[in-house]
């Protein structure tokens, strides 16, 4: 019995088809979701998506963190920002770790609850520059 996935970011619905599974970079670890899951809403962290057809990864889609709800029949992901993993360029990848890395140098001697974002969007960088890989 498949899934139904909805991928969605701010400025359009990116993805929406049936999955036999799906992995989701939820925040305390890479979760799998297949049909008859434990409803729930979840934190994502940066990395991927990965949509499963039997034991084959058919699509992957980096996302830089956002939430997700799951039921027994559907998986809606609302994501700060999604890109298929083929479209990243890896060039700005490492620019945006090298900014985020930068900006996380300048809050860390604050020691403010802006460090905390700036250690987000560091972790965010490095799963994009991992999945351009």
């Amino acid at each position: 019995m498949p899934v139904a996935l909805e991928i969605v970011s701010p400025e359009k619905l990116l993805l929406s088809r049936s999955v036999e599974m799906v992995v989701i970079p939820a925040a305390e670890g890479d979760m799998g979701v297949l049909a008859g899951h434990t409803p729930m809403i979840v934190t994502l962290r940066g990395g991927t998506i990965d949509l499963y057809e039997g034991d084959r990864v058919t699509d992957r889609l980096y996302v830089a963190g956002g939430f997700a709800e799951v039921t027994p029949t559907r998986c809606t992901v609302l994501a700060n920002e999604a890109v298929p993993v083929g479209e990243i360029d890896r060039g700005a990848a490492d620019k945006r770790l090298a900014d985020a890395e930068a900006a996380y140098a300048t809050e860390s001697k604050n020691g403010t609850a802006a460090e905390d974002v700036a250690l987000d969007r560091v972790q965010a960088a490095r799963a994009m520059v991992a999945a351009a890989a």
